[in-house]
């Protein structure tokens, strides 16, 4: 663990100058600077309209009493990307705008999950195939289901009047 947050504080800025320098090379001082600022403002606009429609989904979903884990997801990945692209740097840039992709995103569900699941750390738990639109409606039913065993013949043991010990 330690190595990967020295290679986050140390060698991502390194690998971003580094490829300052060679854009700046290439295309010059003020173009280079100039793609800074519009990849940000990309960004921006990329951030508030995948956020807000992620947004609305989630509430669609609870609307209809079901969990929005897929948008939970989204929005963490919508986070860290606009949090890429505010940060100054092509490096950052590029894995920030593939986070906006949701192929991408869905790749990446599908790795952390597979990590979980194979660490034994997480056990998903779920009712029916998800296809049915109305699967949250089985929440409000008043119906339990379970088992139980009578138990008879047995004694209940009261406490004396101090209730410090049991007859």
């Amino acid at each position: 663990m330690g190595y990967i947050i020295f290679f986050l504080f140390v060698g991502i800025p390194i690998i971003e100058i580094a490829v300052f320098i060679a854009v700046g090379d290439h295309i010059g001082f003020w173009p280079t600077l100039a793609a800074i600022f519009v990849t940000a403002a990309i960004g921006t606009w990329m951030l508030r309209t995948q956020g807000l429609a992620t947004l609305f989904r989630a509430q669609e979903h609870l609307n209809q009493g079901r969990f929005p884990m897929a948008e939970v997801f989204d929005g963490l990945c919508l986070l860290v990307a606009g949090a890429f692209l505010l940060t100054p740097g092509f490096v950052t840039d590029g894995v920030g705008f593939l986070l906006f992709f949701p192929p991408f995103r869905a790749l990446i569900k599908q790795t952390v999950g597979a990590v979980l699941v194979a660490r034994g750390g997480i056990h998903v738990y779920t009712s029916g195939n998800g296809i049915n639109d109305n699967a949250g409606s089985e929440m409000n039913s008043s119906v339990i289901d379970g088992e139980f065993e009578e138990v008879q013949g047995t004694e209940t043991k009261q406490p004396d009047k101090d209730n410090k010990r049991i007859k």
